[in-house]
């Protein structure tokens, strides 16, 4: 029988930074956006600075991945020479990404592949992959990670504060989230993804530093004493704010297995508009349980 070897597939939104994708060797699809000047793949010839640069003037529609593209990722994993596929993508509340490449793996030969719906986004994607990425080098089975992967999605909670609703209202991504009004009095919402994988807001807070707080409160409190979590935070045009959540992330969890730190992509950053920033975490005990790898 053939050794089997793994990769992994996900899309732009997962966020990981270019270093780690390398590092890795993580198969990468751009979904894509539409400006009234042409059409850009995300992170390949457009930045999320320059969508920020852009979005007071004109939001850009969002789009899938090419069909195209999964398959040429596809093609390029085969001739690598791997057996196998993971593919985890961003959530099918707020994109048919998953579907298409589901709809493409399906009519692929050469490759055993299995498509995972994230129901997540942006930190929740990243650091799925790259958890999945380190148990692949450990040696893990395909069987194994199988077994593992649908509980390790659901003991992901990720948290974003963003300045304002407006361009998840525009874009038509407002998900579950209830209007928040105050923007005089500086209320900042913080949502998350609901079970479905759609947005939902789960708490409103007077301030930007507030907002730190309660998101990194309520990640804190997520992570029972003495359980393995791997922890994340990332931005969207707030290099400095993101030290300050990194700080206290870090203060208040510092017993994370592995940290990951990200810059919101350009499809996310034209959903949510500047000035976003998250926290996340990922609890590993229920995972390691299921592939029978507790100890």
């Amino acid at each position: 029988m053939n050794k089997q070897k793994i990769a992994l597939l996900t899309d732009s939104c997962a966020d990981i930074p270019r270093a780690l994708l390398q590092r890795h060797d993580i198969y990468v699809v751009p979904l894509k956006l539409v400006f009234s000047d042409g059409e850009y793949a995300d992170g390949v010839d457009i930045t999320p600075t320059e969508v920020y640069r852009r979005l007071p003037t004109e939001i850009p529609k969002t789009t899938l991945p090419s069909g195209e593209s999964v398959e040429r990722a596809f093609d390029r994993i085969r001739q690598a020479g791997y057996t196998h596929v993971l593919a985890i993508h961003l959530s099918g509340g707020l994109s048919g990404t998953c579907n298409l490449v589901r709809l493409i793996a399906e009519q692929t030969e050469g490759l055993e592949i299995a498509v995972f719906d994230s129901l997540s986004g942006s930190l929740g994607i990243g650091v799925t992959v790259l958890q999945a990425a380190r148990w692949i080098e450990q040696g893990w089975t395909w069987d194994e990670l199988l077994r593992a992967i649908p509980p390790l999605l659901r003991d992901t909670r990720v948290f974003f504060c963003v300045d304002t609703l407006e361009y998840l209202q525009k874009g038509g991504r407002i998900g579950k989230i209830s209007a928040v009004a105050g923007t005089l009095l500086q209320i900042k919402p913080i949502i998350s993804f609901a079970e479905d994988g759609q947005l939902v807001n789960v708490a409103k807070m007077r301030g930007r530093k507030a907002a730190m707080q309660k998101m990194v409160q309520m990640a804190t409190a997520l992570v029972p004493r003495g359980v393995r979590f791997n922890l994340a935070v990332a931005h969207g045009d707030s290099p400095a704010e993101l030290k300050v959540i990194r700080e206290m992330a870090q203060k208040s969890l510092p017993d994370y297995a592995c940290f990951l730190e990200g810059e919101i992509d350009c499809t996310l950053g034209a959903y949510v508009g500047p000035h976003l920033l998250g926290t996340g975490v990922q609890m590993l005990e229920e995972a390691l349980k299921a592939a029978g790898k507790e100890n």
